[in-house]
């Protein structure tokens, strides 16, 4: 058995828990829009068309911001499109998923069904195909109360209170060559920085995202941020980060240690953005969106590629999964937590069907994915504080990353209580874990949970829900407080 200890003090404050941390993404991709959360025929379906399964979902998850509508469908999109009576929207091909988008849901629906499901929106401005022109109309159609043009066309629309939208994101991986109008650093650090200078004309109080790499590996990572970052550095708030895992090649023991890669990603444009910020002897810091994170199995949509005969709203980029996922998933979670000094805003991507948490049939069941559980949790139990957890813990080599630890871990703390939130990444044995908790007075242990499952591959489907769901974990001991964590697992473990 492997043996592993931490200490839990409230001295050792990284930063508060940030709600927006527990963000996710709604792109018009595959059935994320159609069929996940808007499918009028539905026998949920709401007046306005939502599905009321996924509403409850999404309120179960815990989601604090929505971003949307894309990702790369944003790069060609006509938000102007996306108004007005249904029935005289036009048809248009999307060039980044090779489909037909009806625009039966556009920003007036979107934010619609964001007061449903109590979220915040975050919404994309295309600066791919247009500029800084259309990202101004967007904002006065949305955020403005009446009185011009666009805002009373908002209201004719139905819209009679301003949408009230705070947090935009100034493109989408515009450092991407399958990106529809991508550019250079330079032309789009000016393109941002411009967008960003008049937007603020409207609403100085507005929070933008300029894009970062759309992921560590890009060749031009690391310079592409500093670039953008002494264009736009004091008309922006935030740089953003995109990463995804999968395993590859049967590497599991590298797939449980993906978190090494998103620290590294991490730490790696702060340091980059504090740099620019020295140079530009600015005293303001620069903060991560981390607006698209998540397992995904790209090799797998390589493979196979987006249809050709454009249809509407086809099954794309629809993983199934497993436990192995759901722990690998959860220390990403950790990781974004362990740095939410600099990690404000974070966007799981995304929310249904599409590499996603929930899942639907077309006019049928709609039920949680492994990941589903992770983030639900951590969004329920993460309150107050978060606090630096430094484990001893036994250690496994990679081959990706060299010597990695068996346990990662995070904590959170508020006046009502303390959570911890741990993964055994070990395929082959428990981790005995031992918490120092003598900081926090006389504590107890209240609730022990964790995620896992004797098959690592084991996957809940549509007839087999809840086959991986977190359960109470019996082998708990109250002095020294003591828990053991199966093999392969997620677990969270709360003290009062």
């Amino acid at each position: 058995m492997h043996q592993a200890k931490l200490t839990l003090d409230p001295a050792f404050k990284v930063a508060p828990v940030r709600r927006r941390t527990f963000g996710t993404f709604v792109e018009h991709l595959g059935r994320c829009v159609y069929t996940g959360i808007h499918e009028p025929g539905h026998p949920t379906a709401d007046e306005d068309g939502f599905r009321r399964d996924v509403l409850d979902l999404t309120r179960e998850l815990g989601v604090s911001t929505v971003r949307y509508p894309g990702g790369n469908f944003v790069s060609g999109y006509r938000w102007e499109d996306g108004i007005g009576p249904v029935e005289r929207r036009p048809r248009r091909l999307d060039l980044a998923w090779h489909s037909t988008e009806t625009n039966e849901v556009g920003v007036d629906e979107f934010v619609r069904w964001c007061r449903k499901a109590g979220v915040e929106p975050m919404m994309a401005v295309n600066l791919g195909t247009r500029g800084i022109a259309e990202a101004l109309d967007l904002l006065e159609y949305a955020n403005h109360p009446s009185g011009t043009t666009l805002s009373d066309l908002r209201v004719a629309n139905g819209a009679k209170e301003p949408h009230g939208i705070r947090m935009w994101c100034l493109g989408n991986e515009m450092d991407g060559p399958w990106q529809t109008g991508h550019k250079t650093a330079r032309e789009y650090g000016r393109l941002a920085a411009e967008t960003a200078r008049a937007m603020r004309m409207v609403d100085p109080e507005l929070e933008l995202v300029a894009c970062g790499s759309s992921s560590s590996s890009m060749p031009t990572f690391g310079s592409w941020e500093a670039e953008v970052l002494e264009e736009s550095y004091d008309l922006v708030d935030y740089i953003s980060c995109h990463a995804y895992y999968e395993e590859k090649d049967g590497d599991l023991g590298s797939f449980l240690a993906s978190s090494t890669d998103m620290e590294y990603f991490i730490s790696s444009v702060v340091a980059t953005a504090d740099h620019v910020g020295a140079r530009l002897k600015s005293r303001k810091k620069i903060n991560i969106s981390f607006d698209e994170w998540n397992v995904w199995y790209l090799s797998r949509f390589h493979d196979t590629g987006a249809p050709q005969d454009w249809p509407v709203a086809p099954p794309l980029l629809e993983d199934h999964y497993n436990l192995a996922d759901a722990v690998t998933f959860g220390g990403l979670l950790i990781t974004l937590l362990r740095n939410s000094d600099r990690v404000t805003a974070a966007s799981l991507a995304q929310l249904v069907n599409v590499i996603a948490p929930i899942m639907t049939e077309p006019g049928g069941r709609a039920w949680r994915q492994t990941t589903f559980h992770p983030f639900a949790q951590a969004s329920r139990h993460a309150a107050g504080d978060v606090l630096r957890v430094e484990p001893v813990s036994p250690a496994y080599e990679t081959k990706a990353y060299g010597e990695v630890p068996l346990l990662h871990a995070v904590a959170t703390h508020s006046p009502e209580g303390t959570t911890l939130f741990a993964v055994n990444r070990s395929t082959d044995g428990p981790l005995s874990l031992e918490i120092d908790a003598r900081a926090l007075g006389g504590v107890r242990i209240v609730e022990a949970t964790t995620l896992t499952d004797p098959d690592v591959y084991a996957r809940n489907t549509a007839d087999d829900p809840t086959r991986i769901a977190p359960r109470p974990n019996p082998d708990v001991e109250p002095g020294p407080l003591r828990v053991l964590l199966p093999p392969m697992s997620w677990n969270v473990i709360r003290l009062a």
